[in-house]
């Protein structure tokens, strides 16, 4: 091994490559490749094409386009359209000899990063200190430096309440819509058409109190088109209207999607994940996507599609907190400081999603934010506040409530019940288990095939299966969010639901409370109705999930949960009534109490199936107090939380977002994952055994001729700088970009830079004999401090320090002399390869 070191240490500096494996998706761009420069540099007009790149806010995407995520190292290729064909032609051999430091003013374009690029985490907090640590000196000196020093600490607090505000105005907006939207299928308000079904007969003198659903200011379609309510003519009419318009709002969301804003598709959970570890992915989260996502979220939702909206409204207000950072100075030119931003903005998107503002920061904590300071949490906390502040004002429920699926039990569950609710659990872990394979299977199926080329056609053909299927049967016909609220309930002597067809065989009630009783015509029917819908939205979400339409999957996951608990807690109830005396009832249940309570058994089992599917546990038991009101019953949701995530676990480590992470290849490492492997650095590291040697820059030998010439020849992100050829001591890294805009600059605005100029990365330069072009010194833009491991540093070290420090890249190095590199993209492939799968076909698909 040491001879092998040895010789390559000793062998030619020749560049080295890595063999182009493009590996195309449906969502592409085509890179277009670093032309060779000729021996005066770069073309004009290249500078100016960094200036005016898009910003994070900007939409990347044009339909039709391919977007692709091939890279070297960890990153893409520069995208670089040379633009016409003059070159400077520098200062001469007669310019004076004086050294050029063009970086002791900021260049636009250096310490930024280009599309589909890892950030540097430690470089982007070391710039946010030196930042915080110039304003606080100058602080001392003026007045004005002292409120400006004022500001911009209040920045951060002033950016969560608009954060909050916009978030939660938006929520109700999409609420209020999308309520009025889903009733628009089954008819209209005479009385003002922008009324839902439930606001239209509000202020009606005409309805009762059993048929407060009826009134004649709202009609039917059969009413207004046909004139009666009645017979099987009018069945046919309000069907094929059902179908109709859930046909239309689901064409109006994929094709609003496909044509101006592909990345508003899906959940978005996934992708703010991986942009919350320091990927870049513009466009994803900008105006044109917060503009039709919140559209298309409200089509989509009223088409009557097994989704939700809540997973979405996540995407929705990380792009309200992404698009206001571009207001403060402060986030807009950091990006670490910008994703301490959108992990409180994903704690708001949670907040209005459930009304649960303690679960959305919990969730944002837990399942979506990689870097999580004691600081985020706090303005995750003021962000989630202020956005269900403002929901609550807003009150799109109408009822006065924040809450999405308000309880009143009154009954407390006994020991035994655990065991039922410990079977929740399980069902629920096998659910997401099943879940998770059967869809990452089909979305994997969609993507390899010609089926992924038609997203309208398989949207319309769910579409119109799932609406054809959901109207006959009234449990599938209503909204998910109704269905599920109408399972949590609690029967009571004035409800009118088929679930509370009880036979009333009693004389009094004990405190209030109804007793076991047993099961009318209308239970039966219901059970009946609702093991149909359990089997419908298992199948159907399966499918729908990972369409080119917004889809969230946290209300169809709860309702396959709450109809199984609903089942199993009617069971139970009927049980505890006929089988009093049986040895597990009769020291806590006896003839005429109430002991079982099936809407609680709804409200585990919603939990379990959510569990199991997302791997949720703190945040998930919170979310569903919060959502529900029901504190008291937080040991059985934690029994049953528990018991998912252990089942789903069991059968696969992944939850959906991570499959769906490493369905689409993004650059993501799972901090739950642990590398159990005895590899070194030097058996991950690039250049390999019979690999050439790296490609490095020297400190003081080389002219901005042979950097062109390496820049043009390779495509790598960035280059070791070291002291000789010959010596290989490492002095510092720098990047790719940063060097091209510099040697840019420098050719544009200094007269004497010409293609032998030396560029220097020292303090000094040595003094150069009389007429030789002046030489380029650019150590402000070298990373003198970069990270470096030793050969023999075990794989699970350097794993750990990938993980916890955000790098993108780590220099290996044998008695201070450079060996090697190893990237982001190193490790991922490593662990792909160490769990025997293929690590080309996950990464960057």
């Amino acid at each position: 091994m040491a001879m092998w070191q040895e010789q390559r240490l000793e062998a030619s500096t020749e560049a080295w490559r890595v063999p182009h494996d493009l590996r195309k998706t449906d969502l592409r761009i085509n890179c277009v490749a670093l032309r060779a420069m000729d021996n005066r540099g770069f073309q004009q007009g290249s500078f100016s094409s960094f200036q005016s790149s898009s910003s994070d806010e900007d939409l990347m995407d044009i339909p039709g386009t391919a977007m692709d995520f091939s890279m070297r190292d960890d990153v893409p290729p520069l995208d670089r359209e040379i633009e016409g064909n003059k070159s400077y032609n520098g200062g001469g051999i007669g310019s004076s000899n004086r050294i050029m430091d063009f970086l002791e003013e900021p260049i636009p374009g250096v310490g930024t990063y280009d599309d589909f690029n890892t950030i540097d985490w430690v470089r982007e907090k070391s710039r946010d200190r030196d930042r915080h640590r110039e304003i606080t000196n100058k602080s001392k000196e003026s007045t004005w430096a002292l409120i400006h020093s004022v500001s911009d600490a209040f920045s951060g607090w002033l950016l969560m309440l608009l954060i909050g505000l916009l978030s939660g105005s938006l929520a109700g907006l999409i609420d209020i819509s999308a309520h009025w939207m889903t009733d628009l299928k089954e008819g209209i308000c005479t009385g003002g058409f922008w009324f839902n079904h439930e606001h239209c007969c509000w202020n009606s003198k005409h309805v009762t109190f059993e048929d407060r659903d009826k009134c004649p200011e709202w009609n039917s379609w059969s009413q207004l088109i046909i004139s009666t309510d009645q017979g099987a003519f009018a069945y046919i009419v309000n069907y094929f209207m059902y179908v109709l318009w859930a046909l239309l709002f689901a064409f109006l969301a994929v094709s609003l999607v496909k044509a101006f804003a592909p990345y508003a598709c899906g959940s978005g959970i996934p992708e703010i994940k991986t942009i919350l570890s320091g990927f870049i992915i513009r466009g994803y989260l900008g105006k044109w996507t917060l503009v039709i996502k919140t559209i298309t979220l409200v089509l989509a939702v009223s088409s009557g599609l097994s989704l939700g909206k809540e997973g979405p409204l996540v995407h929705v207000a990380c792009c309200c907190g992404n698009i206001l950072c571009h207001c403060f100075n402060k986030y807009r030119k950091n990006e670490a400081k910008r994703r301490e931003v959108l992990s409180a903005a994903a704690a708001a998107g949670v907040s209005v999603a459930f009304g649960a503002p303690i679960g959305g920061v919990l969730f944002s904590l837990e399942e979506v934010s990689y870097y999580f300071p004691l600081k985020t949490l706090w303005r995750s906390f003021f962000a989630a506040l202020v956005a269900a502040f403002t929901l609550r004002s807003i009150n799109p429920f109408g009822n006065s409530r924040l809450v999405l699926f308000y309880v009143e039990f009154h009954t407390p569950w006994h020991l035994f019940e655990l065991v039922p609710f410990i079977v929740l659990g399980i069902f629920g872990g096998l659910w997401g288990a099943l879940f998770i394979r059967t869809n990452i299977a089909w979305c994997r199926k969609r993507k390899t095939t010609q089926l992924g080329k038609y997203p309208v056609v398989e949207v319309l053909i769910v579409t119109a299966i799932t609406a054809i299927l959901a109207f006959p049967n009234e449990y599938t016909r209503m909204s998910t969010s109704e269905l599920i609220s109408e399972l949590f309930n609690d029967c009571g002597l004035l409800d009118s639901s088929k679930l509370c067809d009880y036979e009333n065989h009693f004389n009094t009630s004990k405190g209030g409370e109804l007793p076991d009783r047993p099961a009318g015509e209308g239970v039966y029917s219901a059970m009946w109705q609702l093991a149909l819908t359990l089997i419908l939205k298992i199948v159907i979400t399966i499918f729908t999930f990972g369409m080119k339409i917004p889809s969230g999957l946290f209300i169809p996951s709860m309702a396959v949960g709450a109809i199984a608990g609903r089942l199993l807690g009617v069971g139970m109830e009927q049980l505890a009534y006929y089988h009093h005396d049986w040895g597990i009832f009769n020291s806590w249940c006896s003839q005429g109490a109430d002991c079982i309570t099936p809407g609680l058994y709804a409200m585990v089992g919603a939990a379990a199936c959510l569990g199991g599917v997302t791997r949720m546990t703190v945040s998930l038991v919170v979310i569903m107090f919060e959502l529900t009101g029901g504190l008291e019953y937080i040991v059985p949701l934690m029994a049953a939380a528990m018991t998912s995530k252990w089942v789903a676990d069991a059968l696969g480590r992944e939850g959906i977002y991570d499959a769906h992470i490493r369905l689409n290849g993004y650059p993501f490492l799972e901090a739950k994952e642990e590398f159990a492997h005895k590899t070194l650095a030097m058996d991950v590291m690039k250049p390999r055994r019979n690999d050439p040697l790296l490609t490095v820059l020297t400190q003081d030998s080389m002219t901005v001729e042979d950097v062109e010439t390496i820049i043009s020849e390779t495509t790598y992100s960035g280059f070791p700088v070291v002291v000789s050829r010959e010596s290989q001591r490492l002095v510092g890294f720098v990047l790719r970009r940063d060097l091209i805009i510099s040697i840019e600059n420098a050719r544009k605005k200094q007269d004497g830079v010409v293609s032998t100029s030396i560029i220097y990365f020292t303090e000094h330069s040595p003094p150069m004999p009389p007429y030789t072009p002046p030489t380029l010194k650019l150590r402000n833009i070298l990373d003198l401090s970069p990270f470096t491991v030793t050969d023999l540093t075990p794989m699970e070290i350097v794993v750990d320090i990938f993980r916890k420090l955000g790098l993108r890249q780590c220099l290996v190095t044998h008695n201070g002399r450079l060996l090697g590199i190893i990237t982001k993209k190193d490790v991922l492939k490593h662990i792909a390869q160490m769990a025997n799968q293929d690590p080309d076909s996950i990464l960057f698909n």
